[in-house]
């Protein structure tokens, strides 16, 4: 990849905190803080109450946008 490029990638989001974090450092992290039970307590779905895994959450996850920002907005509160 070019310095131009670079530049590019990095000027289209400058103050997004999300921006170059992938989805599964994402919900380790919240893994971290928070248990299967306390995760599925604050958001509620089933892939996190039911019996949760990484691989199964992650899937889900990709595949439905509103679940995920969720999951992106308890990550920011965080942070």
């Amino acid at each position: 990849m070019s310095k131009n490029t670079e530049n590019k990638d990095s000027e289209k989001q400058p103050n997004n905190p999300l921006h170059g974090l992938k989805l599964a450092a994402i919900l380790e992290s919240l893994l971290e803080k928070y248990s299967w039970e306390e995760l599925g307590e604050q958001i509620n779905i089933r892939c996190f109450t039911h019996n949760p895994s990484v691989n199964s959450s992650l899937k889900f996850l990709r595949k439905t946008p509103w679940a995920r920002e969720k999951v992106e907005q308890l990550y920011l509160q965080n942070l």
